[in-house]
């Protein structure tokens, strides 16, 4: 048995997309339940694309997940893992000794053809593809004598390698979740899989060789790159390494909240939800992308969210521990079809996350929050309003908006409310309400309500009535938990000037 290792390799060229993170999520779930290892390889070789920050952005997010990297960038023991260096870029000199293998062989060859030359030929041949029907007419080591293909060379003009796909063969691809998928080898185009120009191999090409040097045992991946596997069947083929090939599992795709398409930026901006972990700010246009890290959310929750979109448990469970999805995480249950991205679900996880974390936690928390807003409040009375409002909230950059008022008087009342609430004779209630707290030595919740509702009694007062008016003058609005919880933590002072602006103010 092969010990089980995994690799998350993506490019740095943008922010970690959801999906993305999804893929890392599963790959660590397996990679843990089998005892394996989890890698992250960057797949940098396309220069082009490579944008400053990326790769420190996807190590952050994978740390703020709690997804732990074994062994790779961003591990502790980088430098000097068994397998590195872990960035295709600083692997240069690795693949070409491969290249050559396959030109060796046969089974690869060096094309000159220009971008404009194969413009010109798309333009001639509709649906062109350089393979075995086209490759005989265009400019290459195949049609070229080899002193000519070698004078090329020296004189530096720019090739790249292609592979030669032998057509009209099945090429098997073994799925761990879609089953066995056979392609024709004639649809499969002569990939590119080196360029003189910067000496780098292609995806295709760095993607097979590093996957075998560093012992990748599971290829767990999304189905975008399902099209190309059976390419790279027959590059492990071609270099004889078919006996140590990885198994692959395709995973479904993330899909709109619609269901239509695969989930973009522009969905999360339409409908106002994160499609990236962190916060991103693009370094060459500036423009902002927000993140679940900042936009509140626990980063449990979203793992919990995410092991969900396309993985079932067989069970009505939907709350898990990371320790939990590793126990019963298995390919045999992610779906082969794509998952609808819920983002109100998102909510809800993290809602469900809140509720279960202390009040001295949260508290710790909503304490920054209420610093950035020139708020200071007690500790163990910031505890107790939490207790208080927290079942109201999904997150707790929320709590200020349903708590403001422990925190400072209303300066405005709700109009409905006053229009529907505040009567003739409110005024003169409102007086007789001061009084009777005037004369309450213990302000505790209990003992002020079985006072006040035996005034009301007394009084023969309507109980809804002196209740929403006081509720309006001590909040502003018809909101907040109950009465006389809100009376205890701002202690009888506080009431009793709130009660007298009201009076002031609406008259």
């Amino acid at each position: 048995m092969r010990r089980v290792r995994v690799r998350f390799a993506p490019s740095p060229t943008g922010p970690l997309h959801i999906g993305g993170v999804r893929t890392a999520l599963y790959n660590y779930l397996f990679a843990k339940k089998h005892g394996g290892d989890m890698l992250l390889r960057i797949e940098d070789t396309d220069s082009a694309r490579f944008v400053p920050g990326a790769e420190e952005y996807i190590v952050e997010s994978l740390n703020w997940l709690g997804i732990t990297i074994d062994e790779g960038v961003g591990a502790a023991a980088e430098s000097n893992g068994a397998h590195a260096p872990y960035r295709q870029s600083e692997r240069k000199g690795i693949y070409r000794k491969y290249v050559d293998q396959l030109l060796e062989a046969g089974l690869a060859y060096i094309a000159f053809d220009t971008p404009a030359e194969l413009e010109a030929k798309r333009s001639e041949i509709a649906n062109f593809q350089y393979d075995a029907k086209t490759r005989d007419m265009m400019t290459n080591s195949l049609t070229l004598p080899a002193d000519e293909v070698n004078a090329r060379i020296s004189n530096g003009e720019q090739y790249v390698v292609r592979i030669k796909i032998e057509p009209d063969q099945e090429v098997k691809v073994q799925d761990l979740i879609r089953g066995e998928v056979v392609i024709n080898s004639s649809v499969i185009d002569d990939k590119v899989l080196f360029k003189s120009v910067d000496e780098l191999p292609t995806y295709h090409m760095a993607n097979v060789v590093d996957d075998y040097l560093m012992e990748i045992s599971h290829v767990i991946r999304g189905e975008e790159w399902l099209p190309s596997a059976p390419l790279h069947v027959l590059l492990y083929q071609y270099l004889g390494w078919q006996n140590n090939m990885p198994e692959f599992a395709h995973l479904p795709l993330l899909l709109k909240p619609e269901g239509n398409g695969k989930l973009s930026k522009r969905d999360g901006d339409r409908l106002g939800f994160p499609v990236f972990p962190l916060n991103w700010k693009d370094p060459k246009t500036g423009e902002p992308s927000s993140g679940y890290r900042e936009a509140g959310y626990f980063p449990e929750a979203v793992v919990n969210f995410l092991a969900l979109l396309g993985w079932n448990s067989g069970t009505e469970q939907e709350i898990f521990s990371m320790q939990e999805l590793i126990e019963l995480f298995s390919l045999d249950r992610v779906s082969k079809s794509g998952a609808k991205f819920d983002y109100e679900k998102g909510k809800w996880f993290n809602h469900k996350y809140l509720q279960q974390k202390s009040n001295r936690e949260i508290a710790d928390i909503f304490q920054k929050i209420l610093i950035e807003n020139d708020i200071i409040e007690d500790s163990e009375k910031l505890e107790k309003i939490v207790s208080l409002v927290k079942e109201r909230v999904n997150f707790v950059n929320e709590l200020l908006g349903q708590s403001i008022f422990f925190f400072k008087a209303p300066t405005e009342y709700d109009a409905k409310t006053v229009q529907k609430r505040w009567k003739a004779e409110t005024p003169a209630q409102m007086e007789g309400l001061i009084q009777t707290l005037e004369a309450i030595d213990d302000f505790s919740a209990e003992n002020t309500e079985t006072i006040v509702k035996e005034w009301i009694t007394a009084k023969e007062y309507n109980l809804g009535g002196i209740m929403n008016a006081f509720r309006l003058s001590v909040v502003g609005e018809p909101k907040g938990p109950h009465m006389f919880d809100i009376t205890e933590i701002i202690g009888k002072e506080e009431t009793i000037e709130r009660l007298k602006k009201a009076i002031d103010t609406l008259g």
